[in-house]
């Protein structure tokens, strides 16, 4: 297959696509509206920077999604986050109805190896394969993760907090 070119793609179709799902994952890492947003800015700046060639969308999508997640890292070593976030910015996230408000504040509540995979999967709709070839974690530690946030994320929602 001939790799994606964008000088006939147009770079805010590219935006339009991936954006939202870009902001829930660095939004998930960071639990700050102002730093995931900044995380966007820089993905999309190094995706126009280095204009990177991709097989297929797949490919591209694990691109912006890994390249998401690296940033984020690299910004939480550079930063000491605030612990608090206001109710008002999780209501705030794209594509997220006011009755999952009450989930998504519980599932950014868990430890960072758990969150990350269940907002992928579940708010994402991406398969354990994806998952797994974006994290560089095996089929396995995927599905780990998600049998362990689930339970986790079962005992918060029953009101015992477990962060395993």
């Amino acid at each position: 297959m001939d790799p994606l070119n964008y000088h006939t793609l147009q770079i805010e179709d590219v935006y339009d696509r991936y954006a939202d799902m870009l902001f829930r994952v660095a939004y998930t890492e960071l639990l700050s509206k102002e730093d995931a947003e900044d995380t966007i800015s820089e993905v999309f700046y190094k995706f126009i920077k280095k204009a990177p060639k991709f097989r297929d969308r797949e490919h591209e999508k694990a691109w912006f999604i890994r390249v998401t997640i690296n940033q984020c890292h690299d910004l939480k070593r550079k930063r000491s986050l605030r612990s608090y976030t206001p109710l008002e910015e999780i209501a705030e996230l794209p594509s997220i109805q006011k009755d999952e408000t009450f989930v998504l504040e519980e599932v950014l509540a868990l430890p960072e190896k758990y969150k990350i995979v269940l907002v992928l999967f579940y708010f994402d709709e991406l398969s354990i394969e994806e998952i797994a070839r974006i994290l560089r974690i095996s089929k396995g530690a995927v599905k780990m993760r998600l049998s362990r946030g689930r339970d986790s994320l079962k005992e918060r929602m029953k009101g015992g907090v477990s962060d395993d």
